[in-house]
């Protein structure tokens, strides 16, 4: 499965995600963001249970942001998981 998940608060401006059909994060890529940020993120993320990514990774904020790239891929993951 595919996702395009719209960013909100960050730098990023959208993430796209494939999970597997047992919640494992095949792929996620960042449209925009820190590069080397963000692809540290999707390297570290990948093969990993979308559960076990939102424990890790939500609520994490960026500056005095609210949010971040973390925190808004947590937020992807979860409406992925409620959509499934």
């Amino acid at each position: 499965m595919t996702y395009i998940y719209k960013t909100s608060g960050t730098c990023a401006a959208s993430i796209e995600i494939e999970l597997t059909e047992d919640n494992i994060i095949e792929n996620v890529r960042f449209i925009g963001g820190c590069k080397g940020n963000t692809q540290g993120i999707s390297a570290l993320v990948k093969g990993m249970r979308a559960e076990d990514v939102i424990d890790r990774v939500s609520g994490i904020r960026c500056g005095f942001k609210p949010t971040s790239c973390p925190d808004q891929l947590s937020l992807a993951l979860k409406k992925m998981l409620e959509e499934k």
